[in-house]
């Protein structure tokens, strides 16, 4: 599991349009939200990514970049970019699920084909949404079992508006005895 506060794995990715993506170089004021999603046969990723998409330009106000990340490859990524007609978010493809694991995602295997006919991976990661800041610490953190009830990115917008001004502290910390 993941700790708010210490720092994260290391992330280093292809990305489609804008070069290598590296986590501990990345620049951002505030830091980066992270889209874990499952890949291009997930109709809920597809609309959870539009969501994305449209709020790219309020993290980007905020001082936070953005990436959609998952372990299809090139040609499955660009198919998922250009199905939600992505023009703000970066998409990092060829995720190892070593490193998901690292990271706190659950591994499925494939059904065969989903609901729009694209078959999936034999092992793929399940979603999860992180904040990281830029010393590549944890601020925010969620994982999930299957593609369902996921964070809406408008709450991460406006949780931002709080948590700037008053310099809100990343929560989940203490890992001592209970």
């Amino acid at each position: 599991m993941l700790i708010p506060r210490q720092k994260t794995p290391n992330l280093t990715l292809p990305t489609l349009d804008h070069g290598p993506f590296d986590l501990s170089a990345e620049t951002a004021e505030r830091g980066t939200v992270i889209c874990f999603y499952r890949g291009l046969h997930c109709p809920i990723c597809a609309t959870y990514l539009k969501e994305f998409e449209k709020k790219a330009a309020a993290f980007a106000e905020r001082g936070v970049d953005c990436i959609a990340i998952s372990s299809d490859g090139q040609e499955r990524t660009r198919a998922m970019a250009d199905k939600i007609e992505a023009k703000d978010l970066r998409f990092g493809y060829d995720l190892p699920l070593s490193v998901a694991k690292d990271w706190g995602l659950y591994i499925s295997t494939s059904r065969g084909k989903t609901s729009i006919g694209i078959e999936e991976p034999a092992l793929f990661s399940e979603p999860g949404l992180f904040m990281v800041t830029p010393e590549q610490t944890l601020y925010y953190g969620a994982v999930q079992t299957m593609p369902f009830v996921r964070p809406h990115f408008a709450e991460l917008v406006a949780a931002l508006d709080f948590a700037i001004p008053n310099n809100y502290p990343a929560r989940g910390e203490y890992t001592g005895d209970v």
